[in-house]
């Protein structure tokens, strides 16, 4: 498995941000685009051996991994920002994704009409999930483990048009548009996993599939046992045991 590092300065974000790609050294593989979880970085599924776990599929050129920054320490997770603050930030994090790095992926596939499959854990999960909600058209699908998908709390009873399309609990279920809900409805991908031990909320994941399927949006959602933890181990044989089924 090869390793390549870039970083670049962000027009949208207004910061460097760096990116990580696993290939097995040629074009193959399908594109995976990796969001870490709480105030994590790029290259964190890779110091807990998350990318040692699915390498496999690397080398024999079934997937190819792209793992970026969040902004979550200066948003979500920033108490002392004004709440405003935040939801701009996740407004232009999202046009980063859509701006740079899938321009990105695709230039590196040398595939053009490259529709990445997204992942991530715990808050992760989170911006993968909105990440793919958001874009149907330019995403391929999505494998959120351990999320929650309403992050209401993080802005403490402020709301703006920010707030309420970064927020898949609110955007979701008032779905009627011409054009992305017919592409959700006509997904393959949506993988929605939850263990029910501890430190996990199976209850957020139920919640997301609730309303995916009250807008007839195919999805699988996989609720591990309660020997589940919210915890590496578990997001690794998630992980493996997904890429497996679809890699």
């Amino acid at each position: 498995m090869e390793r390549h590092t870039t970083e670049w300065f962000s027009n949208n974000l207004g910061m460097e941000m760096p990116l990580v790609a696993y290939t097995n050294g040629t074009r193959a593989g399908f594109p995976v685009l990796m969001f870490p979880t709480a105030a994590a970085d790029y290259l964190e599924y890779e110091r807990f051996q998350l990318v040692d776990a699915v390498k496999h599929y690397v080398e024999a050129g079934r997937v190819r991994l792209y793992s970026i920054n969040s902004v979550n320490r200066y948003s979500l997770l920033n108490e002392a920002a004004p709440p405003h603050v935040k939801a701009e930030l996740l407004a232009r994090y999202d046009r980063y994704v859509t701006d740079e790095v899938l321009p990105l992926i695709r230039q590196d596939t040398g595939n053009n009409d490259a529709r990445p499959l997204t992942t991530g854990a715990s808050l992760g999960a989170y911006l993968a999930a909105n990440a793919y909600f958001r874009h149907p058209d330019q995403l391929a699908g999505t494998i959120a483990m351990s999320g929650s998908y309403d992050v209401r709390n993080y802005f403490r009873g402020y709301f703006d048009d920010n707030v309420y399309f970064n927020n898949p609990m609110q955007y979701l279920p008032n779905l009627h548009d011409d054009y992305f809900l017919p592409r959700l409805q006509r997904a393959d991908h949506i993988y929605i996993l939850t263990g029910q031990g501890s430190y996990e909320a199976p209850e957020r994941s139920r919640q997301l599939a609730g309303a995916l399927h009250s807008k007839n949006i195919p999805h699988t959602l996989d609720v591990w046992g309660h020997d589940v933890d919210h915890d590496w181990p578990w997001w690794r044989k998630m992980l493996d045991y997904y890429f497996g089924k679809l890699f």
